[in-house]
């Protein structure tokens, strides 16, 4: 099956062929001719199978190769990391049309935001709270909506969105096409579906699907001790073949601290938590996503903006609420049909927890193992080459930062920092005296000039001066090198 075949226009297969995407995945292959049709449809498929094409799809292909300037096609979204990905997938597949994408979302300043919509986007991905704060204000209109997307519909009465989903309902026509997609399907998005839908039908990804994302993936727990999880996940993080890890933690406290510690051991790794500032979270994942930094520390919040193929390990810090949020993180890797591990710490006060956990999810694995840093089944299951330790090694210095050879001594000194630079302070008289170390007052002595007379009666009526004998120093004559010694202020001369 390709995405010809199901109907799609060629210069979307041509753009998706471009990336890799070839074949559509089972929930696709559900969803999109159904969307093409215009039928409302709830779709429900597991995490990483592919529903932002399912339905962003049909959508584009249903506004047409070069729609008329304004907002026709709505998709809400839980968080803003999801909002920036489906914003990003959108745009990839309209990339050879007219069509243009804007992405709503709050923590970001809203005059680059209003300008996208001035400028006749078409297609509006945003959170429900900006989304109303600019319906609000009246910059945005949903009058003209004729398709309606609601993706993660679960996670969006988990934050508590329930009331504004129904506030943007009320502001779009009723004879929109409605689509909405979500892991689960609690009865409240049964209730929604019921009021604001018409006549949907319910698509769920086949069971060799959800067996095939489940089996990519392997489920790994441990009861660890909580002082020593930094030891044991630096020492999963140099497991062999280990590619993008995503570790999730259950506060923001945790995870900034985990971020500093793994960098302190010499780990590239980035941290998303509610914290940051919407920017630093946004250039975290795209460091994260281009590959630049191949740890990522984040927080259930983020969980689900975070789209990235080929992450091939999770890592639990903390285990989650519940069942659904475990496979929502576990989720994040195994993607698009790729393998992937799953790596559960439970902590002592937590074992009743994942008691739970484990009956629901029928993983068998009520007690976990006692583990830590040193245990050997740690390094056979992971793969962790014997003798790892938590600390990356520190790299060579480079030949810049090596000590300078003697010859480059013998062209000069390097010069000295401010700090380091000798100080003066003022003499009984008032005159400046150096404060550098004693030590150094012969080389001083020998590059500064002197005014003083040099003949033999000269010498011996000045009394600062006196000769060191045995000193070892001498002038090009041959005649020993005389050190002045200061005593205290000089007294005035009838030259002077």
């Amino acid at each position: 099956m390709t995405f010809a075949e199901l109907g799609i226009d060629q210069d979307m297969v041509d753009v998706l062929a471009a990336k890799g995407i070839v074949e559509p995945f089972p929930i696709q292959a559900q969803t999109i001719p159904l969307g093409l049709t215009g039928q409302d449809i709830i779709g429900q498929a597991k995490t990483g199978t592919g529903k932002t094409l399912g339905f962003g799809l049909p959508i584009i292909q249903r506004l047409g190769h070069d729609p008329e300037p304004g907002v026709k096609v709505l998709v809400v979204v839980p968080t803003r990391e999801l909002c920036v990905q489906v914003a990003e997938d959108l745009e990839l597949a309209t990339s050879a049309r007219p069509t243009k994408v804007a992405a709503i979302y709050g923590g970001k300043a809203y005059e680059g935001q209003i300008e996208a919509l001035k400028a006749g986007a078409q297609i509006v991905v945003g959170t429900p709270g900006r989304l109303l704060d600019l319906a609000g204000q009246r910059l945005i209109s949903f009058a003209d909506v004729r398709e309606m997307v609601l993706d993660e519909a679960d996670k969006m009465l988990d934050l508590g969105f329930l009331p504004d989903i129904e506030k943007l309902f009320a502001q779009t026509p009723a004879s929109r096409h409605t689509m909405l997609f979500s892991a689960t399907m609690p009865g409240a998005i049964v209730a929604l579906a019921r009021r604001f839908m018409n006549r949907p039908v319910h698509i769920r990804a086949t069971d060799p699907d959800e067996g095939l994302t489940q089996a990519n993936i392997r489920h790994v727990v441990y009861r660890a001790h909580s002082l020593d999880k930094d030891e044991v996940i630096a020492r999963i993080l140099q497991a062999e073949g280990r590619g993008k890890t995503v570790i999730f933690t259950r506060t923001k406290r945790a995870a900034a601290r985990l971020q500093e510690e793994l960098t302190d051991r010499g780990f590239s790794a980035a941290a998303v938590h509610g914290d940051l500032g919407q920017d630093q979270r946004e250039r975290a994942m795209q460091s994260f996503r281009t590959g630049k930094r191949d740890v990522l520390i984040a927080t259930d919040v983020a969980a689900r903006g975070i789209d990235v193929d080929d992450v091939t390990h999770v890592i639990n810090h903390t285990i989650p609420e519940d069942a659904d949020a475990y496979l929502h993180r576990a989720g994040r890797t195994g993607r698009a049909g790729r393998t992937g591990t799953a790596v559960t710490f439970v902590d002592w006060d937590d074992l009743h927890k994942w008691a739970l956990i484990d009956k629901a999810l029928e993983f068998g694995k009520p007690e976990p193992v006692e583990t830590y840093s040193s245990s050997p089944h740690l390094y056979e299951e992971l793969g962790i080459p014997v003798g790892t330790k938590g600390r990356l090694p520190k790299a060579p210095a480079t030949p810049s930062e090596q000590a300078p050879t003697a010859a480059q001594s013998a062209q000069g000194a390097p010069r000295t920092s401010s700090r380091s630079r000798s100080r003066t302070r003022r003499g009984p008289s008032g005159a400046a005296e150096s404060s550098a170390p004693k030590s150094s007052a012969a080389e001083s002595s020998a590059s500064e000039p002197t005014s003083e007379p040099q003949d033999a009666a000269a010498e011996s009526a000045t009394p600062h001066e006196e000769h060191v004998p045995g000193s070892g120093t001498h002038d090009g004559s041959g005649a020993p090198r005389r050190r002045r010694r200061r005593r205290g202020p000089r007294p005035a001369t009838p030259s002077a």
